[in-house]
C-alpha cells in the first residue's frame, strides 16, 4: 500500500513538471520577439553594381537578426512612385527603410514623413539641407577623396602636364536630369576632380554619354581622356571601346561592378576608383539595427573608404577581399 502510494505521489510530481514544462515553453513561444524586418530600396537591384552593398547588408543582416527585403525599383521614380513603395513596404511589416534613389526635396518630405513612423537610412547620397533643413543619416562614399585621387591618378600617366589633351567628363546625371541638383556639393564627385585640375590649365568638357558614343557624328565629343564618374557610365563607355574601333582615348573611372573591373582587366580602362560598397551596405544596416534596439539614439553618418586599382594591382594580396564582395 505504501510503494502504492509513494508511485502515485511520483507520477503526480512527474506530470506537474511536465505541466510547468510545457506552460513556460507556450510563455516563451508567446513572448518571443519576431525578427524585426528592414526594406532596401535601390533602383535595378539586380545591377551587378550593387553586389558588394547587398552582401555588406546580408553579412550584418545575419549578425543582427534581421529580417532583410531589398526591393528593386525603376530609375527616376517621382516622389509620388517612391512614396507608394515606402508605403507599401510599411503596411508589408517593415520596421525601418534604407533607401538608396536619388532625392529630389518632394522626395525628401516624404521621407521626413515617413522617418516618424519607422527609421529611414540614406545610402550614397545625402539630402539637401536648404531651407527646410532636412537632416537625414546616410552612410556614403567619401566624393572629396575619390575625385581627387581619380585626377591624381590620370596625372600620373601624363607627368603632370595635360595642357594639350581634351578631357571628356562624364557626369553621373544628364543636363535633363535636374534630381542632380537637389544634392549638397560634396555629395558629387565632379568638383573634387575638377578642383584638382586648378592650375594645370585643363581643357575639360562636360559630355553626356549619347554624344560621346555618337561622337563620329559630332567632332566636339573626340577627346583624348574620358572620365567616368559612375559605373554606369563607366560600363557603358567600356563596352563602347571595347567593340569599337580603337580611337586613342584614354578611360578612368569610379566604379564598383564586376564589369568595370573586367574593362580594367582587359585594358581598356587605365584605373578605377573603387567605393567599398560592401561598407555602406554593412554599416547602414548595422547602424539601422541599433536603432530599433535603442529608439531614442540617433543614427550616425559615416563615410566609407575607397581602394585605387590599376591592372597590374588588380589581384594584389590587399585587393582580393574587394574583388570577392564584389563577385557574391
Amino acid at each position: 500500500m505504501m510503494n502504492n502510494k509513494k508511485g502515485f505521489v511520483l507520477t503526480e510530481v512527474i506530470l506537474m513538471i511536465m505541466v510547468i514544462g510545457l506552460a513556460l515553453m507556450m510563455i516563451s513561444g508567446q513572448n518571443k520577439k519576431a525578427l524585426d524586418k528592414v526594406s532596401v530600396i535601390l533602383e535595378n537591384a539586380g545591377d551587378s553594381q550593387w553586389s558588394a552593398l547587398k552582401y555588406g547588408l546580408k553579412m550584418a543582416a545575419e549578425e543582427e537578426g534581421i529580417e532583410l527585403a531589398v526591393v528593386d525599383v525603376e530609375e527616376g521614380l517621382d516622389a509620388e512612385a517612391q512614396k507608394k513603395v515606402f508605403e507599401r513596404e510599411i503596411e508589408d511589416g517593415a520596421d525601418a527603410l534604407i533607401v538608396q534613389p536619388v532625392l529630389d526635396k518632394n522626395d525628401q518630405e516624404v521621407l521626413k514623413k515617413i522617418e516618424k513612423r519607422v527609421p529611414v537610412m540614406l545610402v550614397g547620397y545625402e539630402a539637401e539641407k536648404g531651407e527646410t533643413r532636412y537632416d537625414l543619416p546616410v552612410i556614403k562614399e567619401d566624393n572629396y577623396e575619390m575625385g581627387q585621387a581619380l585626377a591624381e591618378e590620370m596625372l600620373k600617366d601624363f607627368e603632370g602636364n595635360i595642357e594639350e589633351k581634351k578631357i571628356g567628363l562624364l557626369l553621373p546625371y544628364t543636363d535633363a536630369d535636374e534630381s542632380c541638383s537637389v544634392l549638397k556639393s560634396e555629395g558629387k564627385v565632379e568638383p573634387y576632380f575638377k578642383d584638382a585640375l586648378e592650375d594645370k590649365n585643363a581643357n575639360i568638357l562636360e559630355l553626356s554619354l549619347d554624344s560621346l558614343l555618337n561622337r563620329e557624328e559630332n567632332t566636339e565629343s573626340k577627346v583624348d581622356i574620358v572620365i567616368a564618374l559612375d559605373d554606369s557610365n563607366l560600363t557603358a563607355i567600356g563596352e563602347y571601346l571595347a567593340s569599337s574601333q580603337p580611337h586613342g582615348e584614354l578611360l578612368y573611372g569610379i566604379g564598383q561592378s564586376t564589369e568595370a573591373i573586367y574593362y580594367l582587366d582587359k585594358g581598356i580602362a587605365e584605373c578605377v576608383v573603387v567605393p567599398d560598397e560592401f561598407n555602406v551596405g554593412y554599416q547602414s544596416l548595422s547602424e539601422v539595427a541599433r536603432k530599433l534596439d535603442h529608439y531614442f539614439e540617433n543614427m550616425k553618418k559615416q563615410t566609407v573608404s575607397y581602394s585605387v586599382i590599376r591592372k597590374e594591382t588588380l589581384f594584389s594580396k590587399e585587393n582580393q577581399e574587394l574583388l570577392l564582395t564584389m563577385s557574391q
